[in-house]
């Protein structure tokens, strides 16, 4: 796909284009396209400012990311932010594919979480406290009458995600809370020479530590389901984030609460995508917001029944 001429012209500092910007597909909520100019290859990210389940503070993750740059987090290096692009170089490596990591992977993974939470940078706002929405059975009777796909499963769960959501308001965070990144899952990390790098910082900001470690540890030792956890991969983000200088918090289910959390409000704003029934212009194509609706009326209630066992990793 070809950038408009206005945006590439708000590029010119970036050097002189050898070609049109490409489009990288796969991404859930924005959209990213790759730079070549004589002064190199630059990540050029369109924000979704359309339908975005929150506001973007961009000036604040910029400067956060320009100071975990600086104190050597492995990341494609900041360039530039704007009101709706971000811009980064371009890092080669090879994408973490959703299955458990290598242990010392894992394990670098929790020393790069340490060293993210001694930076010292000012945040002004504080963890966002949002009621969980509660309208699963009005979404299940829409998702029928219009013929949606996966408008069965969902009728069949919608006690479940009622209840999920209830556990969220309920579940007790202990503190303390931390300026991070806030989604480090396969997806926002590639691998260099076997080592990783973190991408897309857009989440960044204030959160509990125990749900930051516990989603983390968790998807790095899974694989699409949860039947094949692997105990040792969890551990080592843990003991990697003791050795980088963390300190862990008491086990209990708030270490899977913010997981939960994000993916029912993931699912719940693609259901609405899907509602609308158009292709928008921003965003992930409706065909990705159905199969991550059709992901997560599945998955989610999985992940939700295994808490007792899932609470086991952390003895």
């Amino acid at each position: 796909m070809t950038a408009d001429d206005g945006v590439l012209s708000g590029l010119s500092f970036l050097g002189v284009p050898r070609g049109p910007m490409v489009r990288v597909h796969g991404g859930f909520a924005n959209r990213m396209y790759r730079l070549e100019t004589d002064q190199g290859s630059f990540a050029v990210k369109e924000l979704n400012r359309v339908d975005r389940r929150w506001v973007y503070r961009v000036e604040d993750v910029f400067r956060f990311e320009r100071a975990a740059f600086a104190a050597g987090v492995p990341m494609a290096e900041p360039i530039w932010a704007g009101s709706d692009l971000l811009v980064h170089r371009w890092v080669e490596g090879e994408k973490v594919p959703e299955e458990p990591v290598a242990v010392a992977f894992a394990f670098e993974v929790g020393e790069i979480l340490a060293l993210i939470h001694s930076l010292n940078v000012e945040w002004t706002r504080g963890v966002i406290d949002e009621p969980t929405p509660r309208d699963w059975p009005e979404l299940a009777e829409r998702a029928v009458a219009t013929g949606q796909p996966w408008a069965d499963e969902l009728a069949s769960r919608v006690e479940t995600f009622v209840a999920i959501a209830q556990f969220v308001d309920a579940c007790e965070r202990p503190g303390p809370v931390v300026l991070t990144h806030r989604d480090i899952q396969p997806w926002n990390l590639l691998a260099r020479d076997g080592r990783p790098v973190v991408l897309d910082w857009e989440l960044s900001g204030m959160i509990d530590l125990s749900g930051e470690l516990g989603s983390t540890a968790l998807s790095l030792s899974k694989g699409r389901g949860f039947d094949g956890v692997e105990p040792e991969v969890f551990r080592a983000v843990l003991d990697g984030y003791v050795a980088g200088g963390g300190v862990l918090p008491p086990p209990g289910p708030s270490w899977f609460a913010y997981m939960i959390a994000g993916w029912l409000g993931h699912i719940r704003w693609n259901i609405l995508r899907c509602l609308a029934g158009v292709e928008a212009t921003t965003g992930p194509e409706l065909a990705l917001s159905h199969e991550s609706v059709r992901n997560g009326v599945r998955g989610l209630p999985d992940l939700f029944s295994r808490l007792p066992e899932l609470q086991k990793l952390l003895a």
